[in-house]
């Protein structure tokens, strides 16, 4: 099963990727993951990525791209994967797309992750990070036991700056207007699955997998 995660920054899909990848026993892939393995082992794809990083200007999609496939050609994708954070732009889906059936190969899901904005807001807005040892809390659906204080090494807690509101809502501005067109384009595809986010971890990841069977 080749899956592809789709949904807003904040929605969950990374957590859910995890679950899929721990019950099906594929792997997750991921560029950043991609690029450190090419960049560390010094191959040709590797330092062309790697040019374009200490420029610090983007890789281009054809070798991001060339990059993905050459990873999902390895022995451990034999049996499917799960790709997380990629493709995020319609060229990317479309470069993808056309390197896979060159293989006579295809996607089988993409599945979209959905949550609506106001509650990703809120969701974000209320995470709080230890300053000392970087545990992680909310203030609704994890609290810590004294509020402000981490329960794991007594540090104090602060809202990071990814995660203040106004941050969250630039994010997921780009996010509809880059990522969110691939919705349209998975559908027309015919491979689309859209699960309601908004649920508990457990209930959304139930929906997952009565869409995977």
């Amino acid at each position: 099963m080749k899956i592809v995660m789709l949904g807003a920054p904040g929605a969950g899909k990374g957590t859910q990727a995890k679950m899929i990848v721990e019950k099906y026993q594929i792997p997750q892939i991921s560029t950043g993951d991609i690029f450190r393995a090419n960049i560390k082992n010094g191959t040709e794809l590797g330092k062309k990525a790697k040019t374009y990083m200490d420029q610090g200007a983007l890789v281009p999609d054809e070798l991001v791209v060339d990059l993905v496939v050459d990873r999902l050609a390895k022995d451990d994708c034999a049996n499917g994967y799960v790709l997380d954070g990629f493709p995020r732009t319609i060229p990317q889906a479309e470069a993808l797309t056309a390197a896979l059936a060159a293989q006579g190969d295809k996607l089988d899901y993409a599945i979209d992750v959905e949550v609506p904005d106001e509650n990703i807001v809120n969701r974000m807005s209320g995470r709080r990070a230890c300053v000392n040892c970087g545990g992680t809390y909310h203030i609704v659906y994890n609290p810590t036991k004294v509020e402000g204080i981490c329960d794991a090494c007594g540090g104090k807690l602060i809202l990071r700056d990814d995660d203040k509101p106004e941050t969250v809502q630039h994010r997921l501005t780009v996010y509809h207007e880059q990522t969110q067109p691939l919705i349209d384009y998975y559908n027309g595809q015919g491979i689309l699955k859209e699960v309601d986010g908004t649920q508990d971890m457990a209930d959304v990841f139930a929906d997952i997998v009565k869409v995977l069977g």
